[in-house]
């Protein structure tokens, strides 16, 4: 008979049959984040369920590499999984990115509700739509430098552009920078000011930095004191730091999860910002140092968080300690002024007996005085008198 193994079993079983996140990659341990990146779209798209419809062990494939690129697109889980593998990743947190094409009406509503909620759901672009533009099957259109276009883009599609430097400006450096007024999510860092929402890729001839703040947003819903700990983990250096002269595209892909969004993309020469790239240079140096400090600053303020911790602790027990001590010593003085009510009413009867025996000795010495008072009486008026009674007096 065939033997039925319990769930937990099985799970178990399945993590002793994960493969290397490097290996089902096949990149490097040494690999950069872009290298990473490119060997996950790659077999993303080889794998992806919407080319390989009923096949599972293609399915199965798509989410290994999906897990696999989880850990190693994460530099704090990467770092994690080197030191000591599996064990020190949580796989029950990991975040899956999701295609919102291949999803359907219900899932996406699901996936809509929860990324309301503030829980982070990232997601990936759609299988069609890589496919498209790795096959060149793709509209272009024209981007002049220093002329801003507004467009519509439709959920889950993408708008390409061309851009074209020179020589001069390359070595100036070029600016990409797109603006929506809607709520929307860039993949690349964003800034919201008022209600736009800003992005930018930045090629500016030197190693320019970008802020990925999902994990410090997951950690400040566990631990406030890690978040800011991990504020500038995600703060990582750009895979492309300069573009060289010729013919560049560049798309904006609409991630929204039900409509459209509205956006407008304007590329720069960096030319004129020459003080801006020096200032940003330099700020980004200060970043650099200052995420060193605070790794070690870490250790410092847990040694000295738990030592304030240890004293809080004994200062609440120092005070109830007192406070007790205080308690019993007014007991005591209360002692002295209100006895028990049993020891009053002995000392009660006690006064009343005492008051009843000096009662009685003055009756006693009282009675003494009347007999002296009597006898003496007695010899005063025991004189022997002849009287005559048949003369009256």
């Amino acid at each position: 008979m065939p033997t039925h193994r319990s769930k937990s079993e099985k799970h178990a079983a399945a993590k002793l049959l994960r493969r290397d996140p490097y290996e089902v990659l096949s990149v490097s341990r040494n690999s950069t984040d872009q290298e990473i990146k490119s060997a996950y779209r790659r077999m993303a798209l080889k794998y992806h369920p919407d080319k390989n419809a009923n096949d599972p062990e293609a399915a199965d494939m798509f989410k290994e590499v999906t897990f696999s690129y989880n850990i190693l697109s994460d530099p704090d889980k990467r770092r994690q999984y080197d030191a000591a593998g599996f064990e020190a990743v949580d796989s029950g947190s990991q975040e899956l990115e999701l295609d919102l094409s291949s999803l359907g009406a219900v899932n996406t509503m699901f996936a809509a509700l929860f990324s309301k909620l503030g829980v982070p759901i990232k997601t990936t672009v759609s299988a069609t739509v890589l496919e498209e533009a790795l096959n060149g099957v793709i509209t272009l259109r024209p981007l002049p430098l220093g002329q801003p276009i507004s467009k519509k883009v439709e959920k889950q599609s993408a708008h390409f552009y061309a851009v074209t430097i020179t020589e001069e400006e390359a070595r100036a450096g070029f600016v990409c920078r797109v603006q929506s007024s809607d709520k929307s999510k860039f993949k690349e860092e964003s800034v919201k000011t008022g209600k736009i929402t800003s992005a930018g890729m930045y090629f500016l001839g030197f190693p320019v930095y970008r802020l990925d703040q999902t994990m410090t947003s997951m950690a400040a819903a566990k631990d406030p004191d890690a978040a800011f700990f991990k504020k500038l983990d995600g703060f990582q250096p750009c895979e492309i730091t300069e573009l060289k002269a010729g013919t560049h595209f560049f798309a904006v892909y609409g991630d929204n999860f039900f409509k459209s969004a509205n956006y407008t993309i304007e590329a720069l020469c960096a030319a004129p910002y020459r003080e801006e790239k020096e200032y940003l240079r330099a700020v980004e140096a200060q970043i650099l140092t200052k995420r060193v400090e605070i790794s070690k600053f870490e250790s410092e303020y847990r040694e000295v968080l738990a030592q304030f911790t240890e004293m809080t602790s004994r200062y609440a027990q120092e005070m109830q300690a007192i406070d007790e001590l205080l308690k019993q010593r007014n007991e005591i003085h209360a002692s002295y002024t209100s006895a028990p009510p049993m020891k009053r009413s002995t000392s009660k009867s006690k006064n009343k007996g005492s008051f009843k025996e000096a009662k009685e000795e003055d009756e006693v010495r009282e009675k003494r005085s009347t007999t002296r008072d009597r006898s003496k009486k007695k010899k005063w008026y025991n004189i022997h008198l002849k009287v005559d009674k048949r003369k009256p007096c």
